[in-house]
């Protein structure tokens, strides 16, 4: 089952179990061909991330709208990044932020970067489930060092409310979003 969003530029496609397992098992030709566009020749770091979300999809299947999502370039047909939840709305991991929110990430590959990708799949998330699933507030947790993903958060509307220790990654900032607070444009250049 795959579920998409559309924004101006992109489409945010579900990655579903069979897609993440031909991913993982480096089946570039049947991923392309499940997905619809052209795959990155590597996905940097994401293994574990791809391990994760097919674990949780199988463990409950019809939360595949939830979970991760390829950023396919319609222009290019070719994908350029990642996005997605980390979960349902009200996980426990989010109980001290935003009981009844949602958290979601972004990563877009090298040589797609600082053209507003992320911004946009951003955008693309909050809408989806602001309008779909009446979802109130967001969460974004980012690495100190890692200045481009806090810059989207802040042209997305977030701030910094706090920081916790990952437990693989170690000290993350965590920017908090309300639906009723309006992301700030001219914090940030554009391109991010």
């Amino acid at each position: 089952m795959r579920h998409q969003i559309e924004t101006q530029r992109l489409n945010l496609v579900t990655l579903g179990p069979a897609l993440l397992r031909a991913i993982l098992a480096d089946d570039a030709n049947a991923a392309q061909a499940r997905l619809g566009a052209g795959m990155p020749e590597a996905w940097p770091g994401l293994a574990d991330v791809f391990r994760l979300r097919l674990a949780q999809l199988e463990a409950a299947p019809a939360d595949e709208p939830w979970l991760l999502r390829a950023v396919v370039l319609r222009s290019e047909a070719r994908v350029i990044g990642v996005t997605g939840f980390h979960g349902r709305p009200g996980g426990a991991w989010l109980k001290d932020y935003a009981p009844e929110g949602v958290e979601f990430g972004y990563t877009i590959f090298e040589g797609y970067r600082r053209n507003g990708y992320a911004t946009e799949a951003g955008e693309g998330l909050i809408r989806w489930a602001t309008d779909a699933h009446r979802v109130r507030s967001y969460v974004l947790s980012i690495g100190p060092g890692n200045d481009a993903s806090q810059r989207v958060a802040r042209k997305l509307g977030f701030r910094q409310v706090g920081e916790w220790a990952h437990p693989e990654r170690g000290r993350e900032l965590v920017f908090l979003r309300a639906l009723d607070a309006a992301p700030d444009r001219a914090a940030d250049p554009p391109g991010c």
